[in-house]
């Protein structure tokens, strides 16, 4: 495996390299600020023209497409295709079929010649997403491909000349699943030229308001609204929060805190129930809160958030308006001290 070390702390450095990586790229929902942010962009710097083949490593809803397409749009392939490939949706002879193409006649349905993904990706770049899911049986039939760089369609007797990049992706731990038989080892150090982490959100704090503050911009293009702007708490719950959806969980968060959100301020209350119960404090096993104690926060802060109108609080809830008045009279909830507050 190539070891490639990159210095972070140097920012001025990799703001520059980062411009002239953006651009190379199409793809504006690539940004951030964070050292491992500026680590990535350093590291697709780095790898973006050579011919090795990478693996991305890192949880799912990271991004690890999105960093497959940078390094192709900072590479010499750039004007040339990209294309992904779910590995999880494709098994047995499709999969075969769908990667290398097939002859007429191939089997049953075979009605016309195809390409395969490898053939319709020659000069440009090859995405395998989760390539873990390639069952052990093709891994070889994989493996033959990318040491001749050639490929033969199923039923063909003829084979391809192609040259593509070959990137790939997962969210396990391939090394342990060679292992533990479960992913060819001659396959693995083949691909496993360059590894690169894409570290999950929670580890990249200073990324999270940047993120959130260019999908809220996105929203308000896409309505064709002014945009609108979070207010100090509710940056807090997102700063506070462990994402374990990462960069996908964000995006749908704030998506679903705009659309429910009139006003140009959102507040905390607009975003999810598992965001706002998040903050909940940390208490000993013997003080943990109870139930109750987690609906009456959660029904004040949407009665907060609709300045005291009911029916729009039980929508936000996913309940009727009658069950929101058996929960407010049980929890023992003011409406008068949330109506003063809301108007103060």
């Amino acid at each position: 495996m190539k070891e490639v070390q990159f210095d972070s702390t140097k920012k001025p450095q990799a703001e520059a390299l980062y411009s002239v990586v953006r651009g190379m790229s199409h793809n504006a929902d690539f940004i951030g600020q964070s050292p491992a942010f500026n680590s990535i962009i350093e590291m697709i710097g780095a790898i973006a023209t050579r011919k090795c083949s990478i693996i991305i490593t890192g949880e799912t809803g990271v991004g690890k497409e999105m960093v497959a397409r940078e390094i192709h749009d900072a590479s010499d392939r750039a004007r040339k295709v990209f294309i992904p490939v779910d590995c999880t949706t494709l098994t047995g002879q499709l999969f075969e079929s769908q990667l290398f193409g097939h002859a007429k006649g191939a089997f049953t349905g075979a009605l016309d010649d195809t390409l395969g993904f490898f053939r319709a990706a020659d000069g440009g770049t090859i995405f395998l997403d989760e390539i873990s899911e390639i069952p052990l049986e093709l891994q070889a039939k994989l493996l033959r491909v990318l040491q001749q760089s050639t490929v033969t369609p199923i039923g063909s007797t003829k084979s391809y000349p192609i040259d593509v990049r070959v990137v790939c992706a997962s969210n396990c731990d391939l090394r342990e699943m060679v292992n533990n038989k479960k992913f060819r080892a001659d396959l693995f150090y083949r691909l496993n030229v360059v590894t690169l982490e894409v570290p999950p959100l929670r580890q990249r704090k200073d990324d999270i308001l940047p993120l959130a503050k260019h999908f809220l911009a996105n929203q308000a293009i896409f309505y064709g609204e002014s945009e609108k702007k979070l207010s100090k708490q509710t940056e807090e719950l997102l700063l506070n929060y462990s994402w374990p959806g990462n960069v996908r969980e964000l995006a749908n968060a704030i998506e679903r805190a705009y659309v429910l959100t009139q006003a140009q301020q959102i507040e905390s209350s607009a975003l999810p129930f598992e965001i706002i119960i998040a903050d909940t404090p940390q208490y000993p096993k013997h003080e943990m809160p109870t139930l109750n104690e987690v609906k009456r926060k959660l029904v004040i802060q949407t009665l907060e958030f609709t300045k005291g109108r009911k029916l729009a609080t039980a929508k936000i809830l996913g309940i009727e308006r009658r069950s929101l008045n058996r929960l407010i009279e049980k929890l023992n909830i003011s409406l008068s001290n949330i109506n003063k507050k809301t108007k103060s």
